[in-house]
């Protein structure tokens, strides 16, 4: 081999680390310390440090993820099958806001170009978004909106985008079930997303359970539009498709022409909400892109803006080490809240959380969902957390928020959108095309050698970090950069160039009847 043979050990008591070189490594290398590999290891996978025995604790991240099932030998390989999965933390004794940072001088003088909203919000593009009531109007809804882009758009140059936010809710459901309250909050809190400007309409059938008007922002379209703002397809004034798709066109129309007059101004990095979300993530998620994205989010955080990370499966087995810096215990109990609302959803599901991870995940080097999760967390960095928010809930504090969400990739960025996020972060070392039309999603790469294959799909490289060609805290400053330029619409991500967008997503745990 050429290259010189690289592992990861993270915290001092690990008794295993990861293999970086790219392909792994054969039996019989020897690593600087003296370490030989007594099989082929391959990239991500973890290497025994010492010997185990049988039901001996596996330390990654200073942390048991598991125990051995058998004996393993110094140098030999520890893959998903040989760990049993230990239990989960229990929530009645953890610490309660015992440890929380304290605050970092703020950072002043950070700003991007952004779209200022009459709430106060910012956005960081300039979109129309038609919202639906129920999927039965989607394909008329998706009809209108391509003609709208063809017909229309070309004549307003400063608005970037036409969204239609379809959905696969609105009826045939349990409408007034207590858990039907998440995704009816979801659909109301999309309309308010900062990028969509306050100009939001809404297309109906007519006959559905969830009624529009509840999906009209109050103080949104309907105030400052000289129309109801909703369409409703069985409206007796229309006479047919082609009438739908026209009276879906004329409101279309007077909303670009207010939204055309929009321009960017000076905002202060406070006015960014970011989402932050991991997918196909690997064994190096938790040592190189996370990381940085958590170095990057205190950066926004002291730059005043709010931040969110989600996840709940991928945060659970971790709780242990996120109650200590909530800001307050009302805060930690809040965190604690969420988590056993979702063990409890689970259970009634017949399913646990070793569900997660996936088959790509544990390709990648993870074993189980406590190492996922621990690797997750970095992302969060070190900042206090200031609140939590159930699914669905508008953030309305400064500062790093946990936004509890399902780990589902486009179910977590539907509900970071209701939110309130204005700009995503999203890494990944297996790789995914995942994109979201409402808000840009920054790429990280985990691994170069990913960076490098899909070299357009990725808008930054982390890997660097596991070779020692750059630090945590470079590739933080990079990215907060990056944040700032994309957010001021001066650089494109990857999935905006290519327009590779997800499908909204809703989170639905009431009945469906």
């Amino acid at each position: 081999m050429t290259d010189k043979p690289l592992y990861i050990r993270v915290a001092d008591g690990d008794n295993v680390a990861i293999v970086v070189n790219p392909g792994g490594l054969p039996a019989g290398t020897r690593f600087p310390d003296g370490l030989v590999l007594r099989e082929h290891v391959p990239q991500g996978h973890k290497v025994a440090l010492e010997a185990l025995a049988e039901n001996a604790p596996v330390v990654r991240y200073g942390q048991i993820v598991g125990h051995a099932k058998r004996a393993v030998a110094r140098g030999g390989r520890i893959d998903e099958t040989m760990i049993t999965l230990p239990a989960a933390p229990g929530f009645d004794d953890l610490p309660l806001a015992t440890a929380p940072a304290a605050p970092q001088p703020p950072l002043e003088g950070y700003r991007f170009d952004g779209f200022r909203n009459p709430d106060g919000s910012v956005g960081t593009k300039n979109l129309l978004g038609i919202s639906t009531s129920v999927q039965c109007v989607a394909g008329v809804v998706d009809h209108a909106v391509k003609r709208i882009k063809d017909e229309l758009l070309p004549h307003f140059p400063n608005v970037d985008e036409v969204v239609a936010l379809n959905h696969a809710y609105g009826c045939g459901v349990a409408i007034d079930a207590p858990n039907a309250a998440i995704p009816i909050r979801t659909l109301q809190n999309l309309a308010l997303n900062p990028n969509l400007g306050g100009a939001v309409m809404v297309v109906a059938l007519g006959c559905e359970k969830l009624q529009p008007e509840r999906l009209l922002p109050a103080a949104g379209a309907a105030a400052a539009f000289d129309d109801s703002g909703i369409v409703r397809l069985q409206d007796d004034a229309n006479h047919g498709f082609a009438d739908m798709v026209a009276a879906i066109m004329a409101m279309a129309e007077k909303r670009l022409v207010e939204l055309n007059k929009r321009r960017r101004t000076s905002c202060p990095a406070a006015d960014l909400v970011v989402g932050l979300q991991c997918g196909g993530s690997d064994a190096f998620s938790g040592v190189t892109a996370n990381p940085a994205v958590g170095y990057a989010a205190d950066l926004l955080v002291r730059a005043g803006a709010t931040v969110m990370f989600s996840e709940v499966t991928e945060v659970r087995d971790a709780i242990h080490l996120l109650t200590p810096r909530a800001a307050n215990p009302d805060v930690a109990r809040a965190l604690i809240r969420e988590m056993d609302w979702y063990d409890r959803y689970l259970a009634a599901g017949d399913a646990d959380r070793s569900a997660n991870p996936s088959p790509g995940n544990k390709t990648g080097g993870l074993s189980n969902v406590v190492e996922k999760a621990l690797g997750s967390i970095a992302k969060s960095g070190t900042s206090p957390i200031v609140d939590v928010l159930s699914p669905g809930q508008k953030a309305t504090r400064k500062g790093l928020i946990y936004a509890a969400t399902p780990a589902s990739d486009f179910v977590c960025g539907t509900l970071q959108l209701a939110s309130g996020m204005n700009l995503e972060v999203f890494t990944t070392g297996r790789g995914t095309p995942y994109g979201l039309a409402m808000a840009p999603v920054i790429k990280v790469a985990t691994r170069t050698a990913l960076a490098e294959r899909w070299h357009d799909l990725m808008d930054l490289d982390a890997g660097r970090i596991a070779t020692g060609a750059a630090t945590i805290e470079e590739v933080g400053w990079e990215l907060f950069h990056l944040i700032l330029e994309v957010a001021s619409g001066r650089k494109k991500t990857w999935s905006d160039t290519w327009g590779l967008y997800n499908a909204l997503t809703l989170f639905n745990p009431a009945p469906v009847t």
